[in-house]
């Protein structure tokens, strides 16, 4: 009976988690609203723009403690406050009458409702399936994938019926609905410990690691690298692939337009493919194997790319590694930390996502474009690549830090 009860509640979990993803997915439908806050606010459109740079941070910050609001408030309460704020959040962008508040309302708060949600019901999906945890953790960030798509279509159908505030009222409403609803669904993965009790099984707590262990060992900052590494890369040619076909590849602008699309498909292929590839070997093989990719894509957009086609090839390799790596990277934290502390631990390397997407903006701006900064991911990814053929699973009686260094002296 109990065993009964439980598979019905991870089943309704990971439902409810698709649902919630795939409308925190929308958020990436920034972009259709550009021109049409410039022409509202009387505001350029790049700095109109810059709105989406803070969602991302923000989504990178509230993600990291994203685990501390489960652990207080529980995954379902916690979900539907992201529910309504992101509602809030959406109303309040309706209503902006100037780029201070369209930062405050679009960029901090909308940021933060999607951070809080994205993470936490992520990671405690993945807790529920051990056994499928990257088959689990692709269906989890596809369905946010499509998200963007599938909210493209109903933003832009929205914004040929309605006038921009009301498109973004109703947006709100639609996504505050879904993810309530799906909030609704879920229930707290037990930890590892529990589910042994469940199964008559032993475990020990040897191997899940809190953030503070985990911050003392090298692996966690090697992920940390790679991870950043794979989020610049990506983040920066997703946001200008078109400019890069036009300015940098000299394609037509309806050739270099069709980018878009070819980054939507290569970035969910790789969140199925290499998601699940994980659950079928080492997972840091499986973002080596991303990392191998991205190398691929940015050296032919440095020395290879002269036509449509090989411009193609490298904006997908690249969005397929990135779509790839973020699905893997929940599931290879818990391989190498355990389960009990993923929310936190890989919301603290999830920081990267925001610092990534961030960084590579200001270092084009710094560095003077493209080129340039194709030459720093270029050299990041060589380090990354290497550090991921390093990394191993620590070992719980490792001491890296002063810390356990003492607490090994002291017994």
């Amino acid at each position: 009976m109990m065993a009964h009860i439980r598979q019905n509640q991870r089943v309704m979990t990971l439902i409810g988690t698709i649902m919630a993803q795939f409308a925190l997915g929308s958020v990436y439908t920034w972009s259709l609203f550009n021109s049409g806050l410039a022409e509202k606010l009387h505001e350029p459109v790049n700095q109109v723009a810059f709105a989406f740079g803070l969602l991302s941070l923000a989504l990178a910050v509230a993600s990291s403690i994203s685990g501390k609001l489960q652990e207080r408030f529980g995954v379902r309460n916690v979900t539907i406050a992201a529910a309504l704020l992101m509602g809030a959040g959406l109303m309040l962008t309706s209503m902006s009458s100037n780029l201070w508040s369209l930062y405050l309302c679009a960029g901090i708060i909308l940021g933060f409702a999607d951070g809080t949600g994205y993470l936490m019901t992520l990671s405690n999906c993945v807790k529920w399936f051990p056994e499928c945890k990257g088959l689990i953790s692709a269906l989890s960030i596809g369905a946010y994938g499509l998200g963007s798509l599938g909210f493209k279509f109903i933003n832009m159908y929205l914004l040929n019926h309605f006038p921009l505030a009301q498109t973004f009222q109703i947006w709100g409403v639609i996504c505050l609905l879904i993810i309530l609803v799906g909030g609704l669904m879920m229930v707290d993965a037990p930890t590892s410990e529990q589910a042994s009790a469940n199964n008559n099984t032993t475990a020990t707590s040897s191997d899940n690691f809190t953030l503070a262990q985990s911050m003392a060992r090298p692996q966690f900052w090697m992920l940390a690298v790679i991870f950043l590494t794979v989020c610049m890369s990506g983040l920066y040619v997703i946001g200008v692939a078109k400019d890069i076909g036009t300015n940098l590849i000299h394609l037509s602008l309806a050739t270099a337009t069709q980018s878009v699309a070819v980054i939507a498909l290569a970035n969910l292929l790789g969140r199925l493919i290499l998601g699940v590839l994980s659950d079928k070997m080492a997972r840091i093989r499986v973002v080596s194997i991303a990392l191998v990719l991205s190398l691929i894509g940015i050296s032919l957009l440095l020395f290879g790319a002269t036509s449509d086609v090989s411009f193609y090839i490298a904006i997908g390799c690249i969005a397929f590694s990135f779509g790839g790596t973020i699905t893997v990277f929940p599931s290879l934290v818990s391989d190498l930390f355990g389960m009990n502390n993923l929310t936190k631990n890989y919301g603290a390397i999830y920081l990267g996502f925001g610092l990534g997407s961030l960084g590579a903006s200001m270092v084009s701006s710094l560095l003077g474009g493209f080129i340039p900064t194709f030459y720093l991911i270029l050299s990041l990814l060589v380090l990354s690549l290497v550090l991921s053929l390093l990394v191993h699973k620590p070992s719980a009686v490792e001491s890296f830090s002063y810390h356990d260094q003492t607490l090994q002296h002291a017994q």
